[in-house]
């Protein structure tokens, strides 16, 4: 708007440069006339009238030059040698209006032409000129006007401009706090508040759930199909190996077996935690599996199932809990698999003589209830620690067998109870994996 305000000034100034010397030049035609006609009627042989005079000396502040010629005797009278047109004006005809010059200054003239009163055969040339400078000004006066009422108008609209856009956005704001309540669902958009400008883009966007919907039920579907039709034949294969282990008396079969039996461990385990990932991304979860849950009894109870796991590895598991009540609305199944996941992770990755710290935090005036899991291991690269919970995502420097799933099915399950992961380095060294749930978790 400033470029056209510019553009607009350009073309205001040359419209009103144009006005002002078309008054002007019509001005100075009438002045021309008016001291014809004086010099025709009252002059003096040899003299010029005083009425005459008066008129040609008007402007005191210089501005104005006359010339009065004889075309037989030359220079009359005149306060400028100013130079006539270059075509000769004829008796009786309309002033000649054209443009001439007083050393370095540029006039605008008018000529006409009379007879000498003093002489019968012989014509008078008047000439009346004055400076650009009023042109110019009265130019300028009206750009200033227009210019200042134009930029008024242009401050007025801007505010209506902005006005109508904040009140338009306004209208998006239902739909904006509804989308961003949405955390994985993909179900269609309710237009019902939509503008009727953007239901266009919300039906698009809606067809493109619509897509996503079916990729993702087809990709969970085959997970879910594939894991499943795993466990069947690994559990069976589990069973022979474990028979052909007590029959077997050759040292290298026995250890052979032993690998097969580990590989077989480990592909059950994927399986497994396929299945979980499965559910835990799945994007809808009936209300009755929510139920209010006290992590202080859960995390405990959970914790407890593993200590003869990590005796027998070698991992000095603990728990720091709080005795206060700390209740939450989530999925009790869904909770005792993350903290499985974490156990796992940090009992895999402590290693023998390890220490494996699991902490609850009852909820404060900063949010909810937290769940801390540590360990003194080797712990993860800080340019690594934003890649946790990636699926099938594992550090360059892991040796151990996992699958890289689950700190993913971790992240699932706590966005589902809309709490945050925070991965961090242990005071010891290790990992430090901290849930943090809201404090209105019964919202979630």
């Amino acid at each position: 708007m400033l470029v056209l305000l510019l553009l607009d000034a350009m073309l205001t100034y040359a419209v009103a440069l144009s006005y002002s010397n078309h008054v002007h030049d019509r001005d100075l035609a009438g002045d021309a006339q008016s001291i014809a006609a004086l010099l025709q009627h009252d002059a003096l042989p040899g003299e010029i009238s005083a009425q005459a005079r008066f008129l040609l000396d008007y402007d005191p502040a210089g501005r104005n030059y006359f010339d009065i010629r004889s075309r037989q005797h030359g220079l009359v009278s005149g306060n400028g040698h100013l130079h006539g047109p270059t075509v000769h004006a004829h008796i009786g005809q309309a002033p000649i209006l054209f443009d001439t010059r007083l050393g370095h200054t540029p006039l605008r003239a008018a000529t006409v032409a009379i007879p000498d009163p003093r002489h019968a055969q012989d014509v008078l040339d008047i000439t009346v000129a004055e400076t650009l400078h009023d042109r110019h000004m009265i130019a300028r006066e009206i750009l200033l006007l227009s210019v200042s009422l134009q930029l008024l108008l242009m401050l007025l609209l801007l505010g209506l401009v902005w006005f109508g856009v904040d009140v338009g956005l306004r209208g998006l704001e239902p739909l904006t706090r509804r989308l961003a309540r949405r955390e994985r669902t993909l179900a269609p958009i309710d237009d019902s508040d939509v503008p009727r400008e953007l239901l266009p883009l919300t039906r698009t966007i809606d067809t493109l759930f619509g897509r996503l919907r079916g990729l993702m039920a087809l990709q969970e579907r085959f997970i879910a199909d594939a894991a499943h039709q795993l466990r069947t034949p690994l559990t069976g294969l589990s069973l022979h190996v474990e028979r052909a282990q007590a029959h077997a008396h050759d040292p290298a079969l026995r250890d052979a077996l032993h690998h097969i039996e580990r590989l077989n461990a480990r592909a059950a385990r994927t399986a497994r935690q396929l299945l979980a990932l499965t559910r835990a991304q799945t994007p809808h979860e009936d209300e009755q599996d929510r139920a209010i849950i006290d992590l202080g009894t859960l995390v405990p109870e959970t914790v407890g199932d593993r200590v003869h796991e990590a005796i027998a590895a070698g991992v000095d598991l603990g728990y720091e809990g709080t005795t206060e009540a700390t209740p939450i609305l989530g999925n009790a199944g869904a909770l005792r698999e993350l903290l499985d996941n974490l156990l796992d992770n940090a009992l895999r990755y402590a290693g023998r003589d390890g220490q494996v710290t699991v902490s609850l935090r009852a909820a404060d005036a900063d949010g909810g209830p937290r769940i801390i899991v540590e360990d003194d291991g080797p712990g993860v690269a800080d340019e690594f620690l934003s890649r946790l919970g990636e699926r099938f995502f594992r550090t360059p420097t892991s040796h151990g067998d996992g699958t890289g799933l689950g700190l993913a099915i971790v992240q699932r399950i706590a966005e589902r109870h809309a709490a945050s992961v925070v991965y961090a380095r242990a005071p010891s060294g290790g990992l430090l994996v901290d849930i943090r749930f809201p404090a209105m978790s019964i919202t979630a």
